[in-house]
């Protein structure tokens, strides 16, 4: 059935909200006040009643659009505390509480933008739609009493309410499955929550005393709320030829976006003399006079696309992404109107350019800047502009050698940008945990450009400005714009390939009790870990079940044989008390194919937030995120002659004939064979057998060449059994 939707506007009498907790009624407000208004004559009729809790079960939370509102003065307001039982109900000690002091700051807007709530429903269900029309027509206030309203109810199909929210002077709220703005909605139970708040007792004797009571909480579900831009893309053509695209270069970024601004400028203010101000300061992002710059959230943001995504991309600018935010009190259409067909000319000769720009549908460039997808590692286009403070030194090129910049001076520089760089996600609204930040001058790809060039015609010196690459922690959607620049085009970023690691490493900060066997804690490591990736994996669907490359068993729960064992390693080195998680390609030297690289990233999202291990008799471990690489005490995976065996070594298979020591070694030969090692001088030590498990022994291994780790040996290699560390050899210095 065609899907529909009910449609509530509500008109404010004054053009004030008082409403405490949120800067707009939320739908739940809404449904309550329907509730009171309903409520008012009397008890709730059986069709009234039947509207209402139709309208609570709706599945789906209502697309909501709001006026654009200012907070007004605030006002303080003293009273009494309604507190009169704490001094024995005495109305002559009724002084000694007038102390309760309440401040009154409405959210003031334009009263001829109603509110609109519009809920979809299933056409067989129109006679309930139209109930809570009539239901609408009894609202007489929203939010506190002295906020009066009225309110009418429509029912719209999908393309009519598109067309009343493409016109709506306001902000547009939809749900969302992400993070945002959280709203109250009704569910099932709602109404019968308001009726017990209602009918609930409000005062209740007290050693004779008449003492108040809390009334119980309503019930509402709370919904993620997010308005997203409106975009609206733009070919480069040439004046001459409309069918001939003009290529505009890179380091010319920020020139491009200040002649399409100033061009759409011209032309808004032409077309509408009485909103220049608006235009100043939502498009260009001040006043006339250069003051009063509008709120970030609420300006134009004007973004050149450069062509990327082939080797062989040139990274000219063909393309002009304009993203309108639903704060900007600016229409969309407008801006679109003052951008299409504007003719590009020099900010400061007037000179044109020829080129015009184009409106286009062809947004496919658009999935390389990370829009509508998400990255983990985003590279820079175009450079960042850091703040004064974090530029670099300059140096007098007659004065190079002399003034020449050392180590410490380098160190200090890049940590001071890379400050800025997290300042500027800040400023951006990025969120999300910086893993690792890089910056350079250089382009991070052969097309691009070093960053002097973009300083020219610019306000910024070449010294503020940076190439920078982010590692985020989870994944981030584009278009990632961040840094002093933003505006004009500079801090332009896109997502890089992202190398996911082959190893997690985790120290252990508390808790670890006594000295537990390290094949415990693997295996403790292991069920958490699974854990985890299931969580992560059944976000969308019910039905999926682990793959073997976690867990290391078939689907019948038999374990994955020698030629299909590509599954995870799960170890703790107890000299350095990490517990680590080793991908097979690393641990068999090879690359990893491309269904393991899929593994791997759903493992780094488990991951994420991953601080704590119960690990039964071994205690309860708080978990650190650690380095695998650059461990300064004999990292796991440094180049070294000589290794030695951190946990017992477990033969795979028992050599006949042969003593117990012999079998061990010719079993680490075959096993260093395996993985394409050359064959090593063995020293077994402590060798026994153990009943259950089988043979085991400490190992000491010298290669004639140098091989490099992480190096995990013999038949419980995956929990972390036959763990090497390197040493240096004995003649070694």
């Amino acid at each position: 059935m065609m899907t529909r939707y009910l449609a509530i506007h509500v008109r404010a009498h004054e053009g004030r909200y008082h409403g405490n907790g949120d800067d707009s009624p939320s739908p739940f407000r809404l449904f309550q006040a329907l509730v009171a208004g309903a409520g008012i004559s009397g008890p709730l009729d059986e069709q009234t009643r039947g509207a209402l809790v139709w309208l609570e079960g709706l599945h789906d939370a209502p697309i909501i659009a709001m006026p654009r509102t200012v907070r007004g003065e605030s006002v303080l307001m003293y009273m009494p505390n309604n507190d009169l039982d704490a001094k024995g109900g005495d109305v002559r000690r009724i002084s000694e509480i007038r102390l309760a002091t309440k401040i009154w700051r409405p959210r003031i807007f334009d009263a001829r933008v109603p509110w609109i709530y519009a809920w979809p429903f299933n056409e067989a269900d129109e006679s309930h739609a139209i109930a809570v029309c009539a239901l609408s027509e009894k609202l007489y206030q929203l939010g506190r009493g002295v906020d009066m309203a009225w309110a009418w109810g429509e029912l719209l199909d999908e393309p009519t309410l598109e067309a009343r929210l493409a016109e709506y002077d306001g902000v547009v709220r939809r749900p969302s499955a992400g993070a945002g703005l959280r709203l109250a909605c009704p569910h099932a139970g709602s109404l019968e929550s308001l009726k017990r708040r209602y009918s609930a007792r409000r005062f209740r004797s007290e050693g004779g005393r008449r003492v108040f009571v809390q009334p119980p909480n309503p019930s509402y579900r709370l919904f993620a709320y997010e308005s997203p831009p409106t975009r609206h893309l733009f070919e480069l053509r040439s004046t001459s030829d409309s069918e001939l695209r003009v290529a505009w270069p890179l380091a010319g970024a920020s020139l491009l976006v200040v002649a399409a601004r100033d061009a759409a400028k011209e032309r808004l203010n032409a077309a509408m003399p009485n909103r220049t101000d608006e235009v100043e300061r939502h498009l260009v992002g001040r006043k006339a006079d250069g003051s009063n710059a509008a709120p970030v959230e609420s300006r134009v943001r004007i973004i050149p696309i450069p062509s990327i995504g082939m080797h062989y991309a040139d990274r000219g600018i063909r393309r002009l992404l304009v993203e309108v935010p639903a704060a900007c009190p600016l229409r969309s259409d407008d801006i679109r109107w003052g951008f299409s067909g504007a003719e590009l000319f020099d900010p400061e000769t007037g000179e044109l350019k020829n080129v015009v720009l184009v409106p286009t549908d062809d947004d496919d460039m658009l999935r390389h800047y990370g829009i509508g997808s998400k990255a983990r590692v985003f590279r820079t286009v175009t450079p960042v502009a850091v703040p004064e403070e974090a530029k670099r030194r300059r140096i007098e090129p007659a004065r190079r050698l002399a003034e020449a910049k050392g180590g410490m001076d380098r160190v200090v520089e890049i940590a001071g940008a890379r400050a800025a760089v997290i300042q500027a996600l800040r400023h951006a609204d990025v969120c999300t945990t910086v893993e690792e930040i890089r910056v350079q001058r250089e382009p991070f790809d052969a097309a691009g450009a070093r960053v002097g060039s973009f300083a020219k015609g610019t306000r910024f010196a070449k010294e503020r400005l940076w190439h920078v690459e982010v590692a985020f922690s989870a994944p981030v959607e584009g278009p990632l714009l961040i840094g002093d620049g933003r505006f004009l085009g500079l801090g332009l970023m896109a997502p890089a390939p992202d190398i996911v690691p082959g190893v997690h490493a985790f120290a252990v900060v508390d808790g670890l009790v006594g000295e537990p066997r390290a094949v415990d804690l693997a295996r403790a490591l292991r069920r958490a870990v699974m854990a985890r990736v299931q969580s992560t994996i059944r976000e969308d669907s019910e039905d999926k079940k682990l793959p073997p490359f976690f867990c290391g068993h078939e689907a019948d729960g038999a374990p994955l044989r020698r030629a299909n064992s590509s599954h995870l390693a799960f170890a703790f080195d107890p000299t350095s008390r990490r517990l680590l998680i080793l991908a097979p390609h690393l641990l068999e030297r090879r690359s990893p194919t491309k269904q393991e690289s899929e593994h791997l990233r759903t493992l780094d999202v488990a991951l994420h937030g991953f601080r704590e291990l119960r690990a039964g008799g071994a205690g309860l471990l708080t978990l650190l995120p650690s380095t695998f690489n650059d461990d300064a005490d004999a990292s796991l995976a440094q180049p070294s002659h000589v290794w030695e065996s951190v946990t017992p070594y477990v033969v795979t298979h028992h050599a006949k004939e042969v003593s117990a020591a012999e079998a061990l070694a010719a079993d680490v030969r075959a096993e260093c064979r395996r993985l394409g090692l050359a064959e090593p001088m063995v020293a077994p030590c402590n060798v026994c057998g153990v009943q259950g498990i089988g043979l085991t022994g400490d190992v000491r291994l010298t290669f004639k060449q140098a091989v490099s780790g992480p190096l995990l040996l013999g038949r419980m290699r995956y929990l972390g059994g036959g763990l090497f560390r390197p040493v240096e050899k004995p003649d070694q210095p």
